[in-house]
């Protein structure tokens, strides 16, 4: 499809996108020439940066507001093609602590999104951004969409749950949902200031600062990661595409990376940081789930999408993004 055609003076709505992910769909968006409209909470143990859209600043309208707010919602969403949803808590170690909160966030936010649309926009293709969390320990390698799902912490049981509101609502009211299971996302515009969301990004900061890296074990465990560019094209492709809606996605690069090379990665090229191995914690053996892969044949499959950067480069980008830029988000 050509991009430019289809995004072309569409009406866009990004809920948490002053993130990440929303800030680089946001990016994408302008130069495709679409009408962008970010809504954030601005909460500030999380990644929302006004820098992130510096570049494109004066064609996005920002509001600073909440999905909890439900009046508000639901005059926001009215007149939208697309709404990118991805507002959330995103720490799941607090989710332990404070799973109230993340309830709050993850599951009534997300519902007071589809019933809005539900009432008030039945056009409009809602995208969630849900979580590899939501398969809880890993039976077998690479992990498909027909995994089971017994998450390990309240965040993959919320996330879960907002993924099953957004199918529910598009086989009761035809809503035209979309949703993502994205392993480990990473890369410019992520917060830099604590671990709990993007651990490239963190173990980046750690390098540069020359401090200690600590590695779990042998570090010899599998993961998963995904570069931000990558995971925004498959939204952005994703939302345009029929063959999308109402079904739930796998979203990871399809290759499995030990941990220590991951981090010995990001030391060889930032050339500096020192590694240091640690036991388990053992609170940590509560969430662990094991090696883990995505396997996305079926979203290449349905969309024509694939990842385009190797880990390597990956990082590479991301360090030289924040050598430049490290004031903003320090």
């Amino acid at each position: 499809m050509n991009l430019l055609n289809e995004y072309k003076d569409k009406s866009i709505l990004i809920t948490g996108g002053l993130g990440l992910i929303g800030s680089t769909i946001a990016n994408k968006l302008v130069k495709l020439g679409s009408k962008v409209y970010i809504l954030d909470a601005k909460i500030p143990i999380y990644g929302a940066n006004f820098f992130n859209i510096n570049d494109v600043k004066d064609n996005i309208e920002v509001e600073i507001g909440d999905i909890r707010d439900r009046d508000r919602i639901n005059q926001i969403v009215q007149g939208k093609d697309i709404i990118f949803n991805l507002a959330g808590q995103v720490d799941y170690t607090y989710s332990l602590d404070e799973p109230h909160y993340d309830l709050d966030i993850n599951c009534r936010g997300h519902l007071n999104i589809l019933e809005a649309c539900r009432r008030y926009n039945k056009d409009a293709t809602v995208l969630f951004s849900g979580s590899r969390m939501q398969y809880g320990k890993v039976e077998y390698n690479p992990v498909d969409e027909k995994h089971p799902t017994n998450p390990l912490s309240i965040y993959g049981v919320h996330k879960l749950t907002g993924e099953k509101y957004h199918l529910a609502y598009n086989n009761h009211y035809g809503l035209k949902t979309i949703m993502f299971r994205i392993a480990n996302p990473y890369g410019p515009r992520s917060q830099m200031k604590h671990y709990k969301y993007s651990i490239i990004n963190w173990f980046i900061r750690l390098a540069m600062e020359n401090k200690k890296i600590t590695v779990y074990g042998d570090g010899s465990q599998m993961r998963d990661y995904i570069y931000i560019d990558d995971v925004a094209d498959a939204f952005i492709q994703s939302a345009i595409n029929k063959n999308a809606f109402g079904e739930v996605f796998n979203l990871g690069s399809g290759i499995g990376t030990r941990f220590i090379d991951m981090v010995n990665t990001i030391v060889d090229t930032v050339g500096k940081g020192e590694i240091v191995n640690v036991p388990w914690p053992k609170e940590w053996k509560n969430v662990e789930t094991g090696d883990y892969i995505s396997d996305i044949s079926k979203i290449k499959n349905a969309i024509d999408w694939e990842p385009k950067i190797l880990l390597k480069d990956g990082i590479n980008k991301t360090y030289d993004y924040y050598k430049s830029n490290k004031s903003f988000y320090w």
